[in-house]
């Protein structure tokens, strides 16, 4: 049933005590705690060392730092990881599986964790290179490596990220690819960490490399059923799995964005649901390339987490219906849907409007031209006591992603949605 007047019969619980509320707040998301873990564990074996002028342990223990970025990162390491986590029986206590369910918070917590304690490592180097005979070729590499960390992290602070998100991210990519050059002289030059570096540089560069040898450029057929939304089918001999993402470009080396897969089931190809939010969405829609880029391999995302529970509610505005629908066309775990967006056959389609209510036949759909915005946090609870689920998704902008998730579990129940992250 397609609704926008769903009566309000359950109301919010209250917040489970000042503790949780501050446990919850998402300041204290695990995506943090893991950074802060990283961290402090380097600074436990800064402190327990007693080697600060031993240059080559100084050097073994940024590389590993650098690696563990680095790796956590891959597309293969992040779908193993996924994989493992989510392979939990549901059999298990629900307590457990709330738990591995935040596995996404994994690869960016690690990442930012080490390469915030690999820029330490380096800058105790560069002081030490300073001040001992190291020759000037080494302490010149040391200076450059030293002056990029410190730029990429300045780039990637929030704020900065968010108000300059393409210079962030050909900072990331560029300023990426010359430290991994530099960190290569850096060892030919500056002998004696040991054979350890070449080991280790060898395995992070051949992870770097991987998704760039699978480049390729594919064709896509775009329809387009309003000018607010187009629907990008690919057909190049890949069928990705459901709760898997895509990154796609124009421009291989410039630009490039994550959107997930809608694989049908039985069907080949997959489907990519595109929705006008800046300058490139924007020309995506309104150029319709008969072609575009694609690297690396499908990567799981949050919504693989469905899986873990015995039934969950979706909670989607927007275009965030597209990592929800594979999900709901698979029926693999009994889920009900609770959509907020504007005019939906008008802007998305009959077609797909048609294709959720076949598997969804009671869900709540809400349309936002006719009835203004919903209180979502009082619909997704109500869906989840209606329904006995044991979880909730969220699909949608960051704020209203983070304000759903941190708000029901304050009040004890299992809430995911993306952290923006990558």
């Amino acid at each position: 049933m397609t609704t926008a007047d769903t009566e309000l019969t359950h109301s919010l619980p209250p917040v489970r005590g000042r503790w949780r509320r501050a446990w919850r707040h998402r300041r204290l998301m695990h995506h943090n705690r893991l950074a802060a873990g990283v961290v402090a564990v380097n600074i436990v074996v800064l402190a327990g060392g007693g080697w600060l002028g031993d240059l080559g342990t100084i050097s073994n223990m940024m590389l590993a730092n650098i690696a563990l970025a680095t790796l956590i990162r891959q597309q293969y390491v992040i779908n193993a990881i996924f994989l493992s986590a989510t392979s939990a029986p549901v059999t298990w206590p629900l307590r457990v599986r709330a738990l591995l369910g935040k596995v996404y918070h994994v690869f960016g917590g690690i990442h930012v964790g080490g390469m915030v304690s690999a820029t330490g490592w380096f800058l105790i180097f560069a002081a030490t290179a300073t001040v001992r005979p190291v020759g000037a070729a080494v302490l010149v590499v040391t200076y450059l490596i030293a002056a990029l960390l410190l730029a990429m992290i300045t780039f990637a602070l929030p704020t900065l990220r968010a108000r300059h998100h393409n210079r962030f991210e050909l900072m990331h990519r560029f300023g990426g690819w010359s430290l991994l050059a530099l960190f290569w002289l850096h060892s030919f030059l500056f002998s004696e960490a040991g054979p350890a570096p070449f080991l280790v540089l060898l395995v992070v560069s051949v992870s770097v490399a991987l998704p760039w040898l699978r480049l390729r450029r594919v064709p896509v057929r775009i329809t387009s059923p309003s000018t607010h939304v187009a629907l990008v089918h690919f057909d190049y001999g890949v069928t990705p799995f459901a709760g898997s993402s895509t990154t796609v470009s124009r421009s291989p080396l410039r630009e490039w964005h994550s959107f997930a897969n809608v694989p049908s089931p039985g069907a080949p190809g997959f489907r990519l649901t595109i929705s006008r939010a800046g300058d490139w969405t924007g020309a995506l829609i309104d150029d319709r390339p008969s072609h575009l880029w694609v690297k690396g391999i499908p990567t799981a995302g949050v919504g693989n987490i469905d899986r873990l529970f015995r039934r969950v509610v979706w909670v989607a505005t927007g275009s965030g219906i597209g990592p929800c629908l594979p999900h709901l066309l698979s029926r693999e775990t009994p889920s009900r849907l609770v959509w907020s967006t504007r005019d939906p056959r008008a802007t998305y389609g009959d077609d797909l409007v048609d294709e959720i209510l076949a598997v969804q036949p009671d869900p709540v759909i809400w349309d936002t031209t006719a009835s203004g915005k919903p209180d979502l946090v009082a619909l997704a609870y109500q869906a989840y006591r209606e329904f006995d689920a044991e979880a909730v998704i969220c699909i949608s902008n960051k704020k209203t992603t983070w304000n759903i998730v941190e708000q029901l579990e304050m009040r004890g129940i299992p809430a995911y949605g993306a952290i923006w992250d990558s």
